[in-house]
């Protein structure tokens, strides 16, 4: 049921906002302190009002998703740098250019995981990224190819594009804050990936491991595409031999080369850890 379809006995909000719209301009309507609180911009946007915009941000996404019917998603982290083949030769280094069969892969992958999503009609293995280029655009490029919907959570930056073009376009989000954007990301995560990639990557892989590793995040599959180019990055035996963590700590982390040894790692998860 609609909220213009539910009954109740107050005017509704909108009628009051369009309204407001009309009223006799008068030194008293033009002053800010007359404007309803709830389409006040200058208002919300006050510093003391950060924790109700920390709430709206939570509570758009979660039910916009709530109301499609998401109950599960796949995530892609990965670098926003990655070129596809097609464009190996315009990268800025030979290592970022030998990194683009990764766009392949991820391509690939969000088909696999696409198609079993279409099989819960889109509730569940629903892909989601950060809605950039790069790693990015190749999950959500290879869910709307599957011919199925993609989840897109991007954020407000400098030098940010717009959205890639194959996020599902009512499932695209925006977020000015970086932590209300990474709860989205893992509330509801059935699997973990992680691309090559730079800083932003970087931070997610690693809030998502300490998560785990604490257990405020149930085990799921998390997955490293590219061994090489990880254990080059982190020596994650010095971190163990250390003591800084433990050897079981390693077991939290599978990797893989391609698709279709990911999609085998979350075929092969336990269904009772899940």
């Amino acid at each position: 049921m609609s909220e213009e379809d539910r009954a109740h006995p107050f005017r509704h909000s909108a009628e009051d906002a369009a309204e407001a719209q009309t009223t006799p301009d008068t030194p008293q309507t033009r002053n800010p302190a007359y404007r309803l609180a709830y389409t006040d911009t200058d208002f919300l946007l006050r510093e003391d009002l950060r924790p109700i915009r920390f709430q709206l941000e939570l509570l758009k996404t979660q039910t916009i998703l709530d109301e499609r019917g998401v109950e599960s998603t796949v995530v892609m982290f990965g670098g926003a740098r990655i070129p596809a083949p097609e464009h190996a030769d315009t990268a800025r280094t030979e290592t970022l250019a030998s990194l683009s069969k990764y766009y392949t892969q991820a391509e690939e992958f969000a088909r696999i995981m696409t198609a079993r999503s279409l099989e819960t009609y889109g509730r569940d293995f629903v892909i989601c990224t950060g809605g950039g280029p790069g790693v990015m655009e190749a999950g959500n490029k290879g869910a709307h190819e599957a011919g199925g919907q993609s989840i897109g959570l991007s954020i407000v930056l400098p030098h940010e594009q717009a959205p890639n073009l194959y996020v599902t376009p009512d499932l695209s989000f925006n977020f000015h804050y970086f932590a209300i954007r990474k709860m989205h990301f893992l509330m509801r995560a059935r699997a973990i990936t992680i691309f090559p990639g730079g800083f932003g990557t970087l931070d997610e892989m690693f809030e998502t491991l300490t998560l785990i590793q604490t257990g405020r995040m149930k085990r799921i599959p998390f997955i490293l595409f590219g061994r090489d180019f990880w254990d080059e990055i982190i020596n994650w035996k010095a971190l163990a031999r250390s003591g800084t963590i433990s050897d079981e700590d390693l077991d939290l982390i599978a990797y893989a080369e391609t698709a279709e040894e990911a999609a085998a790692i979350i075929d092969n998860w336990p269904q009772s850890a899940c």
